[in-house]
Formats: structure tokens, C-alpha cells, sequence
């Protein structure tokens, strides 16, 4: 499986005026999306794992309800699907922001 590499966060500039304590508190409140976005990838990789231990089972003939499988597959489609969601809506809004004019 693909492992992905953390983003480097860039440093805004007007961190730069602020006292050590007010730049700990403004940069933990910019990390919510980081949050998101790493619980997104954990997911991703759970159910994959999940998806893969069922096509084990099947195909040893120790999974008794082929069901589990298919949910086990669509609940790691889905998971997919919304990290790709969550990455298209990253870069739709880093290009809005890269487009203002100042």
C-alpha cells in the first residue's frame, strides 16, 4: 500500500509579531484540517486491511457469510472516496487562495 508523506505546513508571516504563547495557541488551532485529513488517511488504511483479511477468508474458506465481504469492500471504497473528496477540496481551495489578488 502506498504510504503518504505529511504536508509541510508553510509559516504565515504574521506569526512572526507574535508573542511565544499567542503563536502556540494560533498554531494549534490551524491544524484541525491536519486532524481530518490524518484521521481520513487511518481510515483508509483500516478498512483496506479489514477488506483484505475477508479476501483472505473467502478464499482460505473460513468466511462463512460472504456478506461481510462485500460491506468490508464497500466500506473501504467509500473511505477511498472520501479522502480523494477531501484532497479535491484542498487543492480547490489552496488554488482559490493562490488566485486572490492582494
Amino acid at each position: 500500500m502506498m504510504e503518504f508523506q505529511p504536508i509541510q505546513a508553510l509559516r504565515p508571516s504574521w506569526l512572526e509579531t507574535l508573542s511565544p504563547q499567542q503563536e502556540e495557541k494560533a498554531e494549534a488551532a490551524a491544524l484541525p484540517f491536519a486532524d481530518v485529513f490524518q484521521a481520513a488517511v487511518d481510515k483508509v488504511k483500516q478498512t483496506d486491511a479489514e477488506k483484505n483479511e475477508m479476501e483472505y477468508l473467502l478464499a482460505t474458506g473460513q468466511l462463512d457469510n460472504p456478506a461481510k465481504l462485500t460491506i468490508a469492500s464497500t466500506q473501504a471504497a467509500l473511505s477511498v472516496e472520501l479522502l480523494v473528496q477531501l484532497r479535491n477540496k484542498a487543492v480547490e481551495s489552496y488554488n482559490s487562495v493562490m488566485q486572490m489578488n492582494l
